[in-house]
């Protein structure tokens, strides 16, 4: 069983890819996710300006229980013009 996780602009650099499978056994809320991933990782996805999209469709960070198959994406704030 597996969830994936993307992330888009800066925080790709700080996980080091776009795109990361996480072996699950159950549905996870954000806080159990982010003890999976690298500290420095998981300080980045906690960020207020972070947007949270949970199979395409926005979501606050409490809201989330991600299981098998699903897509959790991670959003920096963009900028630009």
């Amino acid at each position: 069983m597996a969830l994936t996780l993307l992330f888009l602009g800066k925080l790709e650099d700080v996980a080091g890819a776009g795109e990361i499978a996480l072996d699950i056994a159950d549905r996870m809320s954000l806080p159990a996710i982010a003890e999976r991933l690298d500290p420095e990782l998981a300080v980045a996805i906690a960020a207020p300006d972070i947007r949270i999209a949970l199979n395409g469709t926005l979501v606050a960070a409490g809201e989330v229980l991600a299981g098998d198959g699903d897509e959790l994406a991670f959003l920096p704030p963009v900028s630009g013009g």
